[in-house]
């Protein structure tokens, strides 16, 4: 009698699918992809389970049709990962299990996975070809410095030689990364600080035990020094690390650092602004690397050696991913750490309010950095320029002009910080008011005049700029407001003499961050002009003046985390001025310079500022003291969406200790012409909220007719 197998699917169903599995194809490991009929079509899913027999009667069975045995099957600890994060944000099992994969391997044309690093092998190292092969000699010369990527070698029309060098037995193509990189130099570790030597004695003995380890590090503290000792130490037992950082384009900074570092280990990067074959080949290759670095979906890598996981930036928002599997990498992270009985150390200059709440309780270990680890460096002076008394030109005021014009005397870098990409945020027509909107959302399209187009930063709808105004026909349309376009124009006519770049996500690729790292450090740039991209991880000596535009906005905003959002920003970009040997000075333009959040920031008093924002926190019943889960709903009408969610509270079960408030519709009411609401449920007790939960989504999937779409967001950052 056939074996019957498990298979999880990429659908909407919280179940699993019964197969036969022909004799032919058995064995099949738990976790191997295989290719089955699903309806109409064909779907890659994951093997789990083996049984003798199914609920579904045989002749409806359907069999298994191949294994896709060009790539690996999945690890049981991913396996195990996965069912954490099923059971937690109540996210069908298929549907996450395959989103952990690279496009390229989760579909069912065969992959050949490449070896793109052609390497040197020991025969190699003391190999002499031919005196006339000449091109030889010179490729193998190479090699020994350093691995040659393919691409490289063909723009450089060397594949035939590095053929013939492969024939030879003197060199081989290696599936993974360069160990030593690009012939980088090696560099040398600075002697450690008392902090960094305290807290080193600290976490080294917690090595091969689960824990987690909060670093509330300053801006230059060296936080990253801290991760490189306690990452060697790892590395030396023959264990893999994990380094978790939130931003794309910290990558090849942070990449190059650790090649310098640690020369001779494997050292990989995942993260989405690779392309689909490189991401595949690292992914296929992170079982056999030392290092991996990556973003938010890397924390589900194969990584069967791990011994250490670290969440740089762990506040950042960009660690919660915003549709489909609603997780946060950052608790997914923990998770992970564990189940593998490995330490997780979490890094911040201003940890969230949720992590440092759990290092207040002892749940978590604190290890505080107070000092810049370059001794002349100090922590820049924040300076208040009061927009209620000081005019506005442009976005800029006099004193931050002349701010500017003395740094750039003095032969020093700026940065101005400004988080509002395009030329304008608006388009605005004086005669009669009329302000660009989008068609298709609740929000205003932005001017983009480099491009001549008028764009949709959350749909992404453009149009061409009108020629006049639509609704009553003045030619006369204004830009209304300040983007970094807009800034960047502005002053270039106001320092004509200074070298400007501005960085976000108009103009930066990831290939890009290289060769702005090498200019900022060549001295080849005077004003950097940026949005959030510049805020963190970034280490220029010669910035000394950070320049911040237009923070006022997040004041007025009804989000409860809005401040201290706003707070680990302006730290953040503050923490970029001043990190060598010479001061640091911030100004910050505000028409709120007696808010409670700018005095605390003035002081560099995170600790202050957090216990503050704690305490309102608690009084009003808010996260970290409560648990959420929002129940968010889409439809063609808000009357639709709103009547779903009415619906779904109607079917809520009453469990002790679990609130159920009202619809309403989300703050960004319409985008891309589907109406948006939202429903709250909140418990002080996590268990209480997920045994709710647990009951509560059946009820949901059996409401019909079907008028909206709908999701559960378990602990959002958004509403």
């Amino acid at each position: 009698m056939p074996s019957i197998l498990q298979v999880a699917l990429d659908t909407p169903l919280h179940r699993l699918f019964d197969y036969r599995l022909p004799a032919q194809l058995d064995p099949v490991p738990s976790g191997s992809l295989v290719e089955v009929p699903f309806g109409r079509t064909l779907q890659i899913g994951v093997a789990l389970e083996r049984q003798s027999d199914s609920a579904i009667v045989a002749d409806k069975l359907r069999d298994v049709i191949r294994v896709l045995d060009d790539r690996p099957a999945l690890s049981p600890d991913i396996l195990h990962l996965a069912q954490f994060c099923a059971d937690y944000y109540h996210y069908p099992l298929g549907a996450i299990l395959l989103a952990t994969l690279p496009p390229r391997l989760r579909n069912a044309a065969p992959f050949m996975a490449g070896k793109p690093w052609l390497t040197v092998t020991e025969a190699g190292q003391t190999a002499e070809p031919p005196t006339r092969a000449r091109a030889q000699r010179a490729l193998l010369d190479a090699l020994r410095a350093a691995p040659q990527a393919r691409e490289t070698l063909r723009l450089r029309k060397q594949g035939r030689h590095a053929a013939a060098l492969v024939t030879a037995g003197w060199a081989e193509w290696s599936r993974l990364p360069p160990a030593a990189g690009h012939a980088l130099p090696t560099q040398a570790a600075p002697a450690a600080t008392v902090e960094q030597q305290a807290a080193l004695d600290r976490l080294l003995p917690v090595l091969g035990t689960f824990s987690v380890h909060l670093i509330h590090g300053v801006t230059g503290s060296g936080k990253t020094e801290l991760y490189l000792r306690l990452i060697d130490v790892v590395l030396a037992t023959g264990q893999q690390v994990l380094v978790l950082i939130p931003e794309i384009a910290l990558t090849p900074q942070l990449e190059q650092h650790f090649r310098r570092r640690f020369p001779g280990r494997r050292i990989a990067t995942l993260h989405s602004g690779l392309n689909e074959t490189a991401r595949a080949e690292n992914w296929l290759a992170a079982p056999d690397c030392d290092v991996l670095l990556g973003t938010r979906l890397s924390v589900f890598a194969p990584l069967p050696r791990l011994g250490l996981i670290v969440v740089d930036e762990e506040h950042d928002a960009s660690f919660k991913q915003q549709d489909g599997l609603r997780y946060s990498a950052r608790d997914v992270a923990i998770a992970r750490g564990k189940q593998a009985d490995i330490p997780v150390v979490l890094g911040s200059a201003t940890p969230s309010l949720e992590s440092y709440a759990q290092a207040l309780n002892g749940r978590y270990q604190l290890i505080e950095l107070r000092q810049r680890a370059i001794s002349q460096a100090q922590l820049p002076d924040i300076e208040l320029v009061d927009l209620k008394h000081i005019p506005v030109d442009n976005g800029l005021t006099r004193p931050a002009l002349q701010a500017l014009t003395d740094t750039l005397a003095r032969g020093e870098q700026s940065l101005v910080f400004l988080n509002r990409r395009g030329y304008a945020p608006a388009l605005y027509c004086p005669s009669c008011a009329w302000v660009s909107p989008c068609p298709r959302c609740s929000a205003r399209l932005v001017l983009h005049r480099t491009s001549h187009r008028l764009k949709c930063h959350h749909c992404g709808f453009e149009t061409r700029i009108p020629p006049e105004c639509p609704s009553c026909g003045n030619p006369d349309l204004k830009a209304l407001g300040q983007g970094t376009q807009r800034l960047e124009e502005t002053l270039a006519a106001r320092l004509p003499a200074a070298r400007i770049r501005r960085i976000d996500r108009d103009t930066m690729r990831p290939r890009a961050w290289a060769e702005l790292g090498e200019a900022v450090h060549g001295g080849q740039v005077d004003i950097l002009v940026g949005t959030q991209m510049l805020a963190k991880g970034h280490d220029f000596p010669n910035m000394t003046l950070a320049l911040i535009l237009d923070t006022d906005g997040a004041l007025y905003s009804p989000d409860f985390r809005a401040t201290e959002r706003l707070f680990a920003q302006l730290m953040q970009v503050a923490g970029r001025a001043g990190r060598a040997d010479k001061p640091g000075r911030v100004l910050i333009q505000t028409a709120f310079p007696d808010h409670p959040l700018f005095r605390y920031l003035q002081r560099h008093d995170y600790a202050g500022y957090a216990r503050a924002l704690l305490a309102e926190r608690k009084q009003l019943d808010l996260p970290p003291f409560t648990r959420q889960v929002l129940l968010r709903a889409e439809a063609t009408t808000m009357d639709a969406a709103l009547a779903f969610l009415q619906h779904a509270a109607a079917l809520a079960p009453d469990t002790a200790g679990v609130s159920v408030f009202g619809a309403t519709p989300a703050p960004m009411a319409r985008v891309a012409n589907l109406e948006r609401a939202q429903l709250l449920v909140q418990s002080a007790q996590r268990q209480a909220l997920q045994a709710f939960v647990r009951d509560w989504r059946p009820q949901l999937e059996r409401i019909k007719p079907r008028i909206a779409r709908w999701s559960l967001d378990v602990d959002p950052l958004v509403f």
